[in-house]
């Protein structure tokens, strides 16, 4: 006989369930911290990453936060669609028709952020897309989708290329979102399926965590390591000019040095944040709240840069930044911890779930 409760939730009984409805307090955490970094990638005042000076240490924020959360992407979609025991048959249907409902509401989502003509490259667009183009690798092992991966972060930055000069001048939207735009999604689903492979490993493992941290460093190093090396090697040299966009590890420059870099680099941070949630899962709460209500989160700070204007990008200094990542860390946890999940992802859950005709988390 089971007994069912009725009434306002506590916020004690909140705080004792994070967590649950399977949320897993990692995967929240990076995503939060994916957000932070975009803000400061939009609003922030950076200088060229230097080392041994670190007042220029935001600059790491540039490329690599949206990489970490299309990685993230990659995470959620393998936790819908079962996590380490991916589903089969009506459970399969169910989960590609949730992955596709989301990425309908996504869509059009990004569709009235891009409207607002913020000055913001709203990612959503994309995200939208990848989430479509995943679908088909729903039952892939995940050393497969990692190897998968890696061809294609060799690959699609030269196909990309190709593509572009192929299509100057015309090929409308959909050339735009998969190949031309900030974000193209042929070379941004590496980070996906990455993220993908991610997730059908057993996340709440140990092992696993620490295999995740050390595979990100070292892809991290290589690919940074190696585009340095490549820039250094053409710079001065007749073929600058022609290798300027392979040659390079900038942000977003979709090179294969930067996405070999930045996949290490996400997941050398999902990996951190995975060890450092189950060691501190209180003190990491504020983050994965933001991160619990990433596209919220997301949208109310595009809103705002809208609503400022141009001179959200116009700033002496980082006070905007630090007033968005302060309002996020207040606000996400309050809501948590009040009301629940975040208002945008109650509507992505309770319509992809009618649709797919399965019942809600909550």
């Amino acid at each position: 006989m089971t007994t069912t409760t009725t009434g306002p939730v506590s916020i004690g009984a909140r705080l004792r369930a994070y967590g649950g409805s399977g949320r897993v307090i990692g995967i929240d955490t990076a995503r939060g911290l994916a957000v932070l970094g975009m803000y400061g990638a939009h609003v922030g005042i950076t200088e060229a990453f230097d080392w041994p000076r670190p007042e220029t240490w935001l600059d790491v924020v540039n490329g690599r936060s949206s990489i970490l959360f299309a990685l993230l992407a990659g995470v959620s979609i393998a936790i819908i669609s079962g996590g380490a025991r991916p589903v089969d048959g009506t459970e399969l249907v169910q989960a590609r028709t949730r992955i596709l409902v989301r990425a309908a509401l996504i869509f059009a989502l990004g569709g009235l952020l891009e409207w607002l003509d913020s000055g913001i490259a709203v990612i959503l667009p994309t995200y939208a897309a990848l989430f479509v183009i995943a679908l088909p690798f729903l039952r892939w092992r995940p050393a497969t989708l990692f190897m998968a991966a890696g061809l294609l972060a060799v690959v699609m930055p030269f196909a990309t290329s190709v593509l572009a000069r192929g299509g100057e001048g015309g090929g409308g939207a959909i050339v735009e979102l998969l190949v031309t735009g900030h974000y193209p999604g042929l070379i941004w689903i590496v980070f996906v399926l990455t993220g993908l492979g991610v997730g059908r490993l057993d996340i709440t493992s140990r092992r696993v965590e620490l295999w995740i941290l050390g595979a990100g460093v070292v892809l991290a190093v290589v690919g940074y390591g190696a585009g340095e090396a490549a820039r250094a090697l053409v710079d001065g040299t007749a073929l600058a000019a022609d290798l300027a966009d392979v040659a390079t590890t900038e942000a977003h420059s979709g090179s294969p040095f930067e996405v070999v870099g930045s996949t290490g680099f996400a997941l050398g941070a999902v990996g951190l944040c995975l060890l450092v949630s189950g060691l501190a899962r209180w003190i990491v709460l504020p983050l994965a709240a933001v991160g619990s209500m990433a596209l919220t989160a997301y949208t109310v700070h595009v809103v705002i840069v809208d609503g400022i204007g141009r001179e959200a990008f116009a700033q002496g200094g980082n006070g905007l930044y630090l007033a968005f990542v302060v309002g996020a860390l207040a606000c996400c946890t309050a809501w948590v911890l009040i009301v629940g999940r975040g208002p945008i992802e109650q509507v992505l859950a309770r319509v992809s779930r009618r649709a797919a005709g399965t019942r809600p988390l909550h």
